[in-house]
Parts: C-alpha cells; structure tokens; sequence
C-alpha cells in the first residue's frame, strides 16, 4: 500500500525515481509534528492553493503579524486571516474545501507543506492536516522580510486579463522564484515552490510560458497531479513592492530532449497555456531584501 496516487507513481516509474520516492514515504506524517510547531507559528506568510468553482487551480498568498497562524493540536491548523476579497479563492475557502499549504522561510530555506481540508470561519479559517511534510532547501533564494507600516500601506488594486502585457512578461523573465498550484480531484490540493537565477521562466508569448524541472525529491507531487489534472495555478511576488501576478490555465509536461537541452540543469519542463491572469499592486504587507541565490541552482551561461 502507497500513499502515492497513480499520478505520481506513473512520473516517478517514467523517471527511475520509484525506489527513491518509496523510501520517502515516512517522511509524509498524516499530523503536525511538534518539531514543526515553532517553525509555523514564526512564519509571516504562507502560500495557499486550491480550486475556484469552474475548477480553475490557483495559488494567492496570505500575510500577518507573527503569531497569525496557530498549531490547535496534532490535525490543526489556526490561520486568524483570508485572502483579501478580490482574490480568485476568497470565495473557496468554505468547509470541507481542499487546500494546500506551503510555508517557506528563505532566510533559512526551510519549507514546510500541509495539504488537508478547510474548515470556514467568519474572518478566519482552519486546516485539518491530512498530508505534513518538509522538502529541501535547494532553489530557494535567500531573502530577509520586513512589515510594512500601517501608515505606509495603500490599497490593493487588482487588474485582470486574458494576456499578458510587457511588463508582466519582463516581470517573469525576470523573477528568480515562482510558487505554483496543483490539484488532483481525489488526493486534493497542494502548493509548491520552484526557483532558479532569473530568466529561468520563459515567455513563449502572451499566453504561454515554460520553466524547467530541475533535479527534486523524487516524489512528483506537482507532476503527478498533472498528469490526472493538468489545471495549475502560478505565483509571483514582487518582493520589493508587495504585488502579485496570480496565473492560471492548462499545462504540459514536455520529455522531448532537444527542448529540454536549452534549459541548462533541466530534467524536463512544463509548459503553461493561460487562461486568467491576475495583477495586484500592494498585495501584501511584507517586502524582502535579497540575500542571495541557492548554491543549487544551474548556471545559465
């Protein structure tokens, strides 16, 4: 018995990586350790993922004061916060909800996923953990975060679109790190992160983007979900102004070698076709100052 879906069982035997993958099996807890208790409750932000009603994936990103998210017990997961109102999963956050949750420190390059079932409250909302599991720290860049005064806040304006604009497309090409959200209809939700040195994200034209896959922990969770739902849900951050560019569509996981041979350290890519695009100024309450690039990631030449 796994706790793999076949999604994920059928990227990790297409890649030799099955062994691997089955001997990672018990670092997936079905509860919140306590040795991750700390790490949570020290975190200012976290990145959510889930599906909106026409079944479309997307990832948003929660802020707060430090002490914002609390550990209830062993299965919960208190978060005294929701996304703000024009954000695409305000309306999803309802009970019974699949939700994915990454929470990264890069200053330290530690990140934590629990994936699990939302539970509603009126300005808050609950995680009934059902996956808890920490990843590697390679391809994270290291940041330090500051909060941004009250006085120095301004509202958050949203703009929607089917196509990208050039400067959203400058803003990816530039962008060393990106989240990403996937869902399978029986295993749920999940959010995840991907990095490397900008330019690693390519854009193809207005609607379609590609990024490679780089060596990873051999599990596939974002692939394998694919693979039953190619629906994803992207994240990027202006981390000097707080903005996001929220994405969402349709994607591909492309094996051919001669494509995968332009991306240096690439082991395969996905390619994205969008389908919405979300641009918010002032998203957040945090701004971050670069430390530096992950040791990890492949030097583009």
């Amino acid at each position: 018995m796994t706790i793999f879906h076949s999604g994920e069982i059928h990227i990790q035997e297409r890649t030799g990586a099955r062994a691997m993958a089955a001997r990672m099996e018990n670092t997936i807890l079905p509860t919140i350790a306590h040795k991750f208790i700390d790490f949570i409750q020290q975190q200012p932000f976290l990145v959510l993922s889930s599906v909106d009603d026409p079944g479309r994936a997307w990832a948003s990103v929660l802020c707060g004061e430090v002490g914002f998210m609390t550990v209830v017990d062993e299965r919960t997961l208190h978060i005294a916060t929701l996304p703000a109102k024009g954000d695409p999963l305000y309306s999803r956050l309802v009970d019974g909800a699949d939700i994915g949750l990454l929470l990264i420190d890069f200053a330290t390059r530690r990140r934590l996923r629990i994936n699990g079932k939302l539970r509603q409250g009126t300005s808050d909302f609950c995680v009934q953990a059902r996956q808890v599991y920490s990843n590697c720290p390679r391809y994270i860049q290291a940041r330090e975060w500051e909060l941004v005064a009250n006085h120095d806040r301004k509202a958050a304006v949203v703009e929607t679109a089917e196509t990208l604009n050039e400067a959203q497309r400058q803003w990816i090409r530039q962008a060393d790190t990106f989240f990403i959200a996937s869902y399978h209809p029986d295993s749920g939700a999940d959010a995840s992160h991907r990095g490397g040195f900008g330019g690693f994200v390519q854009v193809l034209d207005g609607q379609t983007l590609v990024w490679p896959e780089y060596n990873g922990n051999g599990m596939f969770n974002t692939l394998g979900n694919m693979v039953k739902n190619p629906r994803a849900g992207l994240l990027f951050i202006d981390f000097d102004s707080g903005g996001t560019l929220q994405l969402t569509g349709s994607t591909t996981i492309v094996w051919e070698e001669e494509r995968v041979a332009a991306f240096p350290g690439a082991e395969r890519l996905v390619e994205i076709k969008l389908d919405l695009a979300l641009a918010s100024t002032h998203a957040g309450m945090l701004r971050w100052k670069f430390i530096n690039y992950s040791p990890d990631n492949p030097w583009y030449c």
